[in-house]
């Protein structure tokens, strides 16, 4: 029986956990938790409210806001979808500039054209040679017009971090509104939503060893009155976003946000090392190279340009499950969007592979993987 390729595809998604498993088969069947939320009238709606709102909390305290502020999506596509196209259909007409990046993904890239065909002036600013949107470049595109601004905490094929803070600062002062698409960040990075000047945040379970098929949105205080519900139907969500919830998908992202909570620390510090062992074990080998910076990032993705003739990621598959380019642009044979923004040529862009480091990585996979590659970069190219 063929084994199973050892997994570093953890930015693409993530295994359940087996304790949040649990949580969520608690809400299902005659015996569990199987209520609609909304019937308020009778028990089995109440313990099924009370299971979301605890779980409201439990994303909360891991993002530093109030409960009240969150609002449940099916993920973080819908989350962008919501906050970009909420803000923008109360836009004034004095308000009709976006400002993102060309790093995002697709969920904020192909929103924001959707909004440039209905009028929108758009700005998408380059990232510097290590891959980094500054926040200087946001500074000198900020207009009288500007309504928004989004941009990603961590980007999801270089794993590199966005000073949000110092950004959303530069934001605030100038009076539009900052959207964060923080779905590569949630359990990797401590965020502070009570101090950080952030009034949008995208969130979704399934990157953070929770289901798929279940997100949230913060909203703050400053963009609740321009927000407008993109879904209609029952008013649900303070009538942003109706629908019956999902509660067992609800508290299994309200599990895995308390985990993460729990494990941020251990977990980071392990990951740290792991990280470090496997770009000093694979930077070894001629022709390979880091994507992006080498300080500003999460320890968790590593994206690498393996220069040399003849590689071909599919020559890993066998042993190795990593990525190319980012879940979102696999359904296209074109190079990544994102290295292709960082310089690198269509060539080099297609030679490079994103590898992620997660919950159950061992340092056994991590010697496993810095062999297979060294290995292919060591082989003799193909005779054509």
């Amino acid at each position: 029986m063929p084994t199973e390729p050892l997994y570093f595809d953890y930015a693409a998604t993530t295994p359940v956990d087996e304790r949040v498993i649990a949580a969520m088969v608690a809400c299902l069947g005659q015996s569990g938790t199987f209520g609609n939320p909304a019937s308020s009238s009778h028990a089995y709606g109440q313990r099924a409210r009370q299971a979301v709102e605890l779980a409201r909390r439990q994303v909360g305290e891991l993002i530093g806001a109030p409960a009240d502020s969150l609002v449940w999506t099916s993920g973080a596509t819908e989350s962008n979808n919501l906050a970009l196209k909420g803000i923008a259909a109360t836009a004034p007409a004095n308000r009709r500039h976006l400002i993102t990046s060309c790093l995002e993904h697709k969920a904020v890239l192909d929103t924001v054209n959707e909004l440039e065909q209905q009028g929108f002036r758009v700005t998408r600013l380059q990232p510097d040679a290590n891959g980094l949107i500054q926040p200087h470049a946001v500074a000198a595109a900020l207009a009288a017009d500007t309504l928004l601004v989004s941009l990603m905490l961590v980007n999801n094929e270089l794993g590199t971090l966005t000073d949000v803070a110092a950004i959303g600062q530069l934001v605030r002062d100038h009076g539009a509104l900052f959207h964060v698409d923080a779905a590569q960040g949630t359990g990797k990075v401590a965020i502070d939503l009570a101090r950080w000047p952030v009034d949008l945040l995208s969130m979704s379970a399934h990157k953070s060893y929770g289901p798929k098929g279940i997100g949230a949105l913060y909203v703050g205080e400053r963009a609740r009155p321009a927000l407008r519900a993109q879904i209609h139907g029952g008013g649900h969500e303070q009538g942003l976003r109706s629908g019956t919830l999902a509660t067992h998908q609800i508290v299994g992202m309200g599990s895995a946000y308390a985990l993460s909570a729990i494990h941020l620390v251990d977990e980071t510090q392990r990951l740290q090392r792991l990280s470090a062992r496997l770009r000093d074990g694979l930077l070894q080998w001629p022709g390979v190279r880091l994507n992006g910076c080498a300080h500003q990032r999460i320890p968790h993705t590593l994206n690498l340009c393996i220069d040399v003739p003849g590689f071909n990621s599919a020559a890993l598959a066998h042993d190795l499950a990593v990525s190319s380019t980012s879940a979102c642009n696999s359904a296209s044979a074109g190079p990544s969007h994102v290295l292709v923004a960082l310089g690198l040529s269509a060539e080099q862009a297609q030679r490079s592979v994103r590898l992620s480091l997660g919950r159950f990585t061992t340092e056994a996979d991590v010697d496993r993987a810095i062999a297979v590659i060294g290995q292919v970069v060591s082989a003799p190219p193909p005779l054509w």
